[in-house]
C-alpha cells in the first residue's frame, strides 16, 4: 500500500505542476470543509461547535457520521486518493500506527500547531511522532467503572467502598443474590471483548504485549485476572453496547467497565466512578485507566490545509470545549475538566481528569486489530468452556507471538 501511495504521490505533484502552469491552481482557503468522525456522542459535540465557526469564519462545514469500523477503513481508504474527500479526520488512539506507516496524517507542527500546557501531556503521547505532532487529543474517553447507584446503595456499596476488584466481586455477588445481575460485559465482538477485559489485567499487574512489543498472555499475571473476570462473569452476563447500558440504568445488571462517552445526564439510576487499580486492599495498586481518546487529525492529502488548521483550532479551542461538557464532551484539557462552574453540574469530571493523567493507551501497533481478534476469539473460547484457561492462553500465545514476528 506504501508503494501505491507513492505512486499516487507522484502523480499528486504532476497534476499540481499542471494546475499551477494553467492557471488552475487550488487556493488555501476553503468554502466549505468536511470532517469524517464517529457517531454518537463524539459527533454530537463536534456538530454543536460548527456553527460559531462557520459564521466566525464564513466557511461552510459538512459533518459525515461514521461507525467505528467503518470510520476506520474510510481514512485508510480515502489516505490512497490523489485529493482526500475530508479536511478534518477523527481517529481512535489505537490507529495511529497504521495511519503513521500509510503517511495518512498531515505534521500538525510545519503548519505551526503546537500543543499549549493546559492540554493533559500523557493524552498527547500517541499524537507526536519523531518529535513532530500530527494528532490532537479531542474526546477523552477513558476506562470508569458505571454501576447502579439505587442497587449499590440499597446492599450498602458506594465509591467508597468500591475500591478494589475484591469489592466489586462481593458487590456483583450480592447483586446477584438479591435478584439484580451482577457484572455485564460487553462481549459482542473480539475488540470489546478484550477491552473490556484489560482494566482488570491491569489490576493483576498484567498487560498484553512487553516493552519490545512480545506477547504476554500466557502469564501468571494474565492467567489470574482472566480467573476473576470469569467468576465475574458467573453474577452476571454479556451484552452489546446499548443493551448493557440500559440493564445498568435499569438495575437489571449491577456493574460494567465503562466509558464517559456512554454515560447521560439524564440517567437516574446509574453513576460511575474510577476502576480499582489493585485486587485487595494489601496489593499493589496497578494503573487501570484505560484510554479510549479519540483524536482530530488533517489528512496528509487534504486540499486545504489552511482552512482545516483553522477548524482544528477552534474545535480544540478551550473555551470551545468547555462549552461541549453539558452536552456530553471530554476534553483533554485541564480548564474544562477542573472548572468550578462546570464541576458544580457535572462531578464526574473529577474522576476522568485524574484517569486521563495516569492513563494506559493500548498497543500502538498496526498489527493490533489481527492482535486483539486472535486474543479475543481465544477469550471466548474459554469463557464459553470450549477451552481451558491453560489451553486458550498457550494457543493465544503461540498464534501472537507468530503475529508480530
Amino acid at each position: 500500500m506504501k508503494k501505491l501511495k507513492k505512486i499516487l504521490s507522484a502523480s499528486m505533484s504532476a497534476l499540481l505542476i499542471i494546475l499551477s502552469i494553467t492557471g488552475c491552481g487550488v487556493s488555501g482557503k476553503a468554502d466549505k470543509l468536511v470532517l469524517a468522525v464517529r457517531s454518537g456522542t463524539y459527533a454530537e459535540v463536534i456538530k454543536q461547535c460548527i456553527p460559531g465557526f462557520e459564521a466566525e469564519y464564513g466557511i461552510r462545514c459538512e459533518v459525515v457520521e461514521f461507525s467505528e469500523e467503518d470510520l476506520h477503513h474510510e481514512i485508510l481508504r480515502d489516505s490512497l486518493n490523489i485529493r482526500s474527500t475530508y479536511d478534518i479526520i477523527m481517529a481512535d488512539s489505537s490507529w495511529t500506527a497504521e495511519l503513521f506507516a500509510e503517511d495518512a496524517l498531515a505534521d500538525l507542527s510545519s503548519l505551526g500547531y503546537i500543543f499549549d500546557s493546559d492540554v493533559i501531556p500523557a493524552t498527547t503521547d500517541i499524537c507526536v511522532q519523531g518529535g513532530k505532532t500530527y494528532l490532537v487529543p479531542y474526546y477523552g474517553n477513558v476506562t470508569v467503572m458505571l454501576y447502579n447507584r439505587t442497587v449499590a446503595e440499597s446492599l450498602g456499596y458506594g465509591e467508597d467502598n468500591l475500591a478494589t476488584l475484591d469489592d466489586i466481586y462481593e458487590f456483583c455477588q450480592a447483586a446477584s443474590a438479591s435478584g439484580n445481575g451482577g457484572f455485564v460485559a460487553r462481549g459482542d465482538t473480539p475488540n470489546n471483548m478484550v477491552v473490556d477485559f484489560l482494566p482488570v489485567l491491569r489490576a493483576f499487574g498484567g498487560w498484553v504485549v512487553n516493552r519490545e512489543y512480545k506477547p504476554t498472555v500466557d502469564t501468571p499475571q494474565f492467567k489470574a485476572a482472566l480467573e476473576y473476570y470469569l467468576e465475574l462473569l458467573d453474577t452476571g452476563t454479556m451484552m452489546p453496547k446499548e443493551e448493557l447500558i440500559s440493564s445498568i440504568e435499569n438495575g437489571s445488571q449491577a456493574v460494567a467497565v465503562g466509558w464517559p462517552g456512554w454515560y447521560s445526564n439524564s440517567f437516574e439510576n446509574s453513576d460511575y466512578c474510577a476502576f480499582p487499580g489493585m485486587v485487595s486492599e494489601d496489593g499493589e495498586n496497578f494503573n487501570s485507566n484505560i484510554y479510549g481518546i479519540w483524536t482530530l487529525g488533517i489528512p496528509s492529502n487534504c486540499r486545504y490545509k489552511e482552512s482545516a488548521l483553522d477548524l482544528l483550532r477552534y474545535l480544540t479551542d478551550p473555551d470551545v470545549q468547555k462549552s461541549t461538557v453539558d452536552a456530553g464532551g471530554v476534553p483533554c484539557r485541564y480548564s474544562c475538566l477542573t472548572d468550578p462552574e462546570l464541576l458544580a453540574a457535572n462531578p464526574h469530571l473529577e474522576v476522568i481528569c485524574a484517569a486521563l493523567e495516569n492513563g494506559i493507551y493500548r498497543p500502538s501497533t498496526s498489527k493490533w486489530p489481527e492482535f486483539y481478534t486472535i486474543l479475543g476469539q481465544r477469550m471466548t473460547q474459554i469463557i464459553c468452556g470450549e477451552l481451558t484457561i491453560d489451553n486458550g492462553l498457550m494457543l493465544a500465545q503461540e498464534e501472537l507471538e507468530a503475529l508480530m514476528k
